[in-house]
């Protein structure tokens, strides 16, 4: 909730005003009653908030002290809480002056994620908040299931080095962290780009294909070393790709039809896309798949590097340039300036090393059960396997999503 405090008003204005709280089991009526009760004083309603808990009701109305001509605050006050009785609930009536004070400069929104999320870690990012110089003004839970989802509206200090002292605390703690600056562009509509394998799908494309030349083992393990930086990613991907020699062209039917979505994938974009958003995929694997994964979600944008196919039978080779770290940043850039969207309101999500630089270039880069290094660089990270959790980074409720899906 909004800070309240008995005591001090913002700027010149110090006229005496009334914090009115009651507390208790929620139902259908109450704040129309307690203003109800309020309005017989003549006062004028300066805050109100209200949240409900497991069914417990807590609501504040701050409230200028009352016309002469309506009645004394001790009269207010003995309404009140008659009429709170009657109710059911109790009251509380705290006298002081003015209005919270103006928040602090640097604004942002911090959500953190947990699968579950502990009050021991929730401490530490709360105590982490403090010691940086920053007042959380506000909390408010984003998600339940399937991970449980809460944010911070924080202000006094400003976005990125805010950032960088909660990742440390997160990493410490295995919680997901993400800190995001406040402000109308937060509404905005965004680009989202996303890596393809073991991001937007469940798989390695490239190992689906050398199952079925028999060399999975051998391309998984290039695989693994490129996706953690130990290996030139072209170079690996040169290497991989002469193993598929003489593949028939059909595989690229049965790899198509072999590839799994990440779980919450499908709402992810679904939900972007209502909001008016940009979605596409860059991908270190081919366009045999890529462009149908574009083609069936219904992305804006896609590019992966091509297989080379010669009289129905795969050539081990790739055409045209190649899709790897560097060109992954720049067709972000790209797609940004086709949708008219500047890079601050882009979001990327990635999970390997060739993505580290897309990651950097975005607004906001999502690490997506990344290698240690990819999370370390990343602006956040998300280690559940729900693709749709990203949502909540962007200050999206899971209500809203399955309200909107209702709908639809």
């Amino acid at each position: 909730m909004t800070r309240v405090h008995e005591a001090g008003a913002a700027g010149p204005d110090a006229a005496p005003t009334l914090l009115v709280k009651i507390f208790g089991r929620d139902r259908p009526g109450l704040t129309a009653g307690l203003l109800r009760t309020l309005a017989g004083f003549g006062v004028d309603l300066v805050d109100l908030e209200q949240v409900v808990t497991r069914g417990r009701i807590t609501l504040c109305a701050l409230v200028t002290s009352p016309a002469k001509a309506t009645g004394s605050e001790g009269e207010l006050r003995a309404t009140v809480h008659t009429w709170a009785e009657t109710v059911g609930l109790q009251a509380e009536i705290i006298s002081g002056t003015g209005d919270n004070p103006a928040r602090g400069v640097g604004r942002s929104h911090v959500t953190v994620l947990g699968s579950p999320l502990t009050a021991e870690a929730t401490a530490a990012i709360a105590a982490r908040i403090t010691a940086a110089g920053g007042n959380i003004d506000r909390i408010n839970r984003l998600a339940k299931y399937p991970v449980t989802a809460v944010e911070f509206d924080v202000s006094g200090v400003p976005t990125e080095p805010l950032r960088t002292e909660l990742a440390t605390e997160a990493a410490a703690r295995s919680v997901d962290v993400a800190v995001v600056a406040s402000g109308l562009q937060r509404r905005a509509p965004r680009l989202v780009v996303m890596d393809v394998d073991s991001t937007l799908i469940q798989d390695e494309v490239i190992e689906l294909f050398a199952a079925h030349a028999g060399c999975e083992e051998q391309v998984a393990a290039v695989t693994a070393a490129a996706m953690r930086g130990e290996l030139d990613f072209e170079e690996s991907l040169h290497a991989r790709v002469a193993l598929l020699a003489g593949l028939d062209a059909s595989v690229v039917d049965k790899v198509r039809a072999e590839v799994r979505l990440t779980p919450g994938a499908r709402t992810l974009i679904r939900t972007l896309k209502r909001l008016g958003c940009r979605v596409g995929v860059v991908s270190g694997g081919f366009t045999q798949v890529t462009d149908a994964l574009r083609d069936h979600l219904g992305l804006d944008f896609a590019a992966a590097n091509t297989l080379e196919i010669v009289d129905g039978r795969l050539t081990g080779r790739v055409t045209g340039p190649i899709v790897d770290r560097p060109a992954k940043a720049r067709l972000l850039r790209g797609f940004a300036a086709s949708a008219g969207v500047p890079l601050s309101r882009t979001v990327a999500i990635g999970d390997g090393a060739n993505d580290l630089d897309m990651l950097n270039a975005a607004g906001l880069g999502v690490a997506f059960n990344a290698k240690p290094m990819v999370r370390e660089a990343a602006h956040t990270a998300v280690s559940v396997p729900f693709l749709d959790t990203v949502l909540y980074l962007l200050g999206i409720t899971r209500e809203e999503v399955e309200a909107a899906d209702a709908q639809g």
